[in-house]
């Protein structure tokens, strides 16, 4: 069995997240806030996605990033 070599570093995993393919077309990603807290801290983390001038949407315990800076309307 080949282990997974994990890459700790809080900028590789924020390249990573914004590299995927939904949020380079404007979709939507979502992370766990467990995940967040241990790779890259939530204040690193709101601070990317406030500077990609995307959407944060904190629901149970998940971080839900709409990767566009377009209006967003919570219809219910």
């Amino acid at each position: 069995m080949q282990s997974v070599t994990r890459h700790n570093s809080p900028d590789i995993w924020i390249d990573q997240m914004f590299s995927a393919q939904a949020a380079r077309k404007g979709g939507v990603v979502r992370r766990s806030l467990a995940w967040v807290d241990r790779e890259v801290g939530r204040d690193r983390f709101m601070q990317e996605v406030r500077y990609r001038g995307f959407h944060l949407i904190e629901t149970a315990d998940q971080f839900v990033v709409v990767c566009h800076n377009g209006p967003i309307r919570i219809l219910f």
